[in-house]
């Protein structure tokens, strides 16, 4: 792999003085060295809030892996003949437009491991700068992330599951050089990234605020630490986020029974004050205005930008399904009449003579006098998956359960879950589908399954479903 070169800068918490906000969100300011960076316990945390803001660009998490790109792998939005967005549809990887989308995400997942390894190869030679538990906290947060972001990269460039074999070989980058890191076949990728992710949980079960605290206790200001890194601890890659990527991993490696256990960890988890610590979306939270259903996330980007992106991207109708609700409503949604997110998430809008049908998932007030009333989160993990993951894996009595419990809390009528494997994975991705609309989620959850293109819905009917994309030319070039 090419060498990617980075400037690491010095980057500065913005502490709003009204309302209490602060988030977690940076500001380049100067340029310094290493040495001089590492050599405080702030210096590690504004490195690291610098890989969230390179996770945030639109190459990542921003807009591509999310909101875009992955979602045109799988038709979800209305495109123009012969642009790169309909042949992302069709599968035709090369094209030199797909070529390109598919290329700088996977130099910007990269680039974010390069800054993540940086601060990893210096966090230990500086263990002594960092007060009490934030060793733990820095290091622990780093090792879930390159995981996170190395099995993204598995996910769309690596094989399907059930073809591991046959497999584009990437590269799990844990050092930062000029020497050209090796493909490694699936196993190995595999094995580094859950030694990764253990030694994340061993480093955070102990020493996670967000194990004892809740959401709102971080948003109100009821839990409030001088250290930086321990604060806000739903919008850091935490705990909860650890066990959640668990069991995503464990269930796209085939391994149901860690699947099933880590993402009851998470279903199950209490606050200490009672009650659960992440709650599945309702009408309520629609109610409310919160249409991307922050109760949910254990882990999510916090974006000021995102209201700008919602009315650029969706307000405009520049990213829309249909003209009106028919097309949602009949080949997504299946007509229920009472699903919450059929009656609350979408909406028709006019631009001069053309109408379109947009998602309102990432519509949010700009401004709120209240952390509790701000919304603009891009979600990565959300507890409804973990719900997804456990129905699928767990004995069929509890897989039911858990049915019944997410389908009320869309307002779904009971009904009986397939106790058989194949049957019951196509009835949980349908949910996928619905759930996860322009979080980039659709495409891994077909992919995982090898879903027949009958079951991709809104597929064109001339697209020759391929769920592996090659690797990108630059990359095979420079090895």
């Amino acid at each position: 792999m090419k060498k990617i070169k980075l400037i690491i800068g010095v980057l500065v918490m913005v502490v709003f003085t009204v309302s209490c906000q602060k988030f977690l969100t940076v500001n380049p300011k100067t340029e310094m060295t290493g040495d001089a960076l590492f050599s405080s316990e702030q210096g590690f945390v504004s490195a690291l809030a610098g890989v969230y803001i390179q996770m945030k660009e639109d190459a990542a998490y921003g807009k591509a892996l999310t909101m875009t790109t992955m979602e045109h792998l799988i038709s979800s939005w209305d495109v123009t003949a012969s642009t790169t967005d309909q042949k992302l549809g069709l599968f035709q990887y090369d094209d030199a437009g797909v070529e390109t989308s598919l290329a700088n995400i996977f130099l910007q997942q990269y680039k974010i491991i390069a800054g993540i390894n940086i601060i990893l190869a210096n966090v230990d030679s500086k263990k002594a700068v960092f007060s009490p538990g934030n060793y733990e906290l820095i290091k622990g947060e780093c090792l879930a992330l390159r995981a996170y972001v190395h099995f993204d990269l598995l996910r769309l460039f690596g094989p399907v599951p059930a073809n591991a074999t046959n497999a584009n070989l990437l590269a799990y980058v844990k050092t930062v050089s000029k020497i050209a890191n090796p493909h490694i076949s699936v196993d190995a990728y595999k094995t580094e990234l859950l030694n990764d992710l253990s030694a994340a949980e061993a480093l955070l079960k102990d020493t996670d605020p967000f194990i004892k605290y809740s959401v709102a206790d971080f948003k109100s200001g009821t839990y409030k630490s001088e250290s930086e890194i321990a604060n806000y601890r739903y919008l850091h890659m935490n705990y909860y986020a650890v066990k959640a990527l668990q069991a995503r991993a464990y269930l796209w490696f085939g391994d149901n029974s860690k699947a099933y256990d880590a993402a009851k960890t998470v279903i199950d988890a209490q606050n200490t004050s009672a009650g659960a610590k992440f709650k599945l979306g309702t009408a309520a939270d629609f109610a409310a205005k919160d249409y991307v259903l922050t109760n949910e996330h254990i882990f999510a980007l916090y974006d000021f930008a995102l209201s700008t992106k919602y009315t650029r991207n969706f307000a405009s109708g520049n990213i829309r399904k249909g003209t009106n609700a028919t097309t949602i409503n009949t080949q997504l949604y299946e007509n229920t009449g009472t699903d919450i997110r059929e009656a609350n998430l979408w909406e028709a809008i006019s631009q001069g003579s053309v109408n379109s049908y947009i998602l309102k998932k990432y519509q949010s007030p700009d401004i709120v006098t209240s952390l509790l009333e701000d919304y603009k989160q891009i979600p990565l993990l959300r507890i409804s998956e973990m719900y997804f993951i456990a129905i699928e894996t767990a004995p069929d009595a509890e897989a039911q359960t858990l049915w019944n419990t997410f389908r009320a809390s869309r307002n779904l009528v009971a009904a009986s879950l397939s106790t058989d494997p194949v049957q019951k994975k196509l009835e949980i991705i349908k949910e996928y589908r619905k759930e996860f609309y322009g979080e980039g989620q659709g495409f891994y959850a077909y992919k995982r399954i090898n879903a027949p293109k009958a079951s991709i819905v809104f597929v064109p009917a001339t697209a020759t479903v391929d769920y592996t994309p090659p690797i990108p030319k630059t990359e095979t070039t420079n090895n």
